[in-house]
């Protein structure tokens, strides 16, 4: 196999406790990661150069803080191949946004050099690999949505309604260690059970999302009459479950009409996707051929 190309989807929570923090400064949470059947797709070329090289670059991204970058590097560190891939990053996710893209892109770059590359390596010792890089990329490489505590390592799959959604970017950057930093974001939100939280909608981090980003507040206030709209994980994006794709649909077309009439005031971007129990990462790498 000399070439592969491999989806790196997004994430939602569908809620989010925080319940306390660590005295390294790390917040323990409780959630339910919601895996989308949309996102980035990154680009493998086997290479007889040594190492990584990437296509592509991410503005205000240093190449070496770059998670692909760090992913592929912990790869090499970890087997000590010799091998060499060109990567090229099809990016549609936005940064800042909640949606798991960076991690998402890590992830997938761990499964896709172990493909490329013949390594042959278990999704455990990719899942431990992936763990430094950040809590939402074990979520990626194990491939299911899930229940998840602690800092966002401890996974337990879950079985959730593959049901669609309209997703909406309301324009800002959301710094995920600003916001959970803010003085008055609740750390002490009682323990609650996986069964309780499939019921929940709540996200202990929006109230204080709305108040640093009038933009996420008035994106929420605007998706509210459709159905039960909150904030994914820091924001800024917002999202709405629908109950079919022809109402997402047409939600979508809305906040169009709503980006183009407010000359400018509002610069949304959005997508309609569909959430999946199982991740098009794994269904496209498990598929034969």
């Amino acid at each position: 196999m000399s070439t592969l190309s491999l989806p790196c989807p997004a994430k939602l929570n569908l809620m989010l406790n925080i319940t306390g923090r660590r005295s390294d400064g790390y917040h323990l949470l409780q959630t339910l990661f919601q895996l989308l059947d949309y996102g980035d797709t990154l680009h493998f070329r086997d290479s007889a150069t040594p190492g990584i090289q990437l296509a592509s670059s991410i503005e205000g991204v240093a190449h070496e803080d770059n998670l692909i970058v760090r992913a592929a590097n912990a790869l090499i560190d970890y087997t000590g191949t010799s091998r060499g891939a060109l990567l090229d990053l099809e990016k549609h996710l936005p940064m800042g946004g909640g949606l798991g893209g960076g991690s998402s892109d890590a992830a997938t770059t761990l499964v896709g050099l172990n493909q490329l590359w013949s390594l042959g390596l278990s999704l455990d010792v990719l899942a431990r690999l992936a763990e430094p890089l950040g809590a939402d990329v074990p979520v990626f490489v194990r491939g299911y949505s899930a229940w998840a505590e602690g800092i966002g390592e401890r996974l337990e799959p879950v079985t959730l309604p593959e049901q669609w959604f309209v997703v909406l970017h309301p324009g800002p950057h959301v710094s995920t260690a600003s916001l959970f930093s803010t003085p008055d974001l609740p750390r002490n939100t009682p323990p609650i059970s996986r069964d309780q939280a499939l019921t929940l909608t709540h996200n202990d981090c929006e109230q204080v999302a709305r108040r640093l980003y009038p933009e996420i507040d008035d994106a929420l206030t605007w998706l509210a009459p459709f159905g039960p709209a909150r904030l994914t994980g820091t924001g800024a994006c917002v999202f709405c479950p629908l109950t079919s794709e022809q109402e997402a649909a047409n939600i979508l077309r809305r906040i169009q009409q709503e980006r183009d009439t407010h000359d400018g005031r509002r610069q949304w971007q959005a997508f309609v996707a569909k959430g999946c129990n199982t991740s098009p990462l794994h269904i496209t790498v498990d598929s034969p051929g």
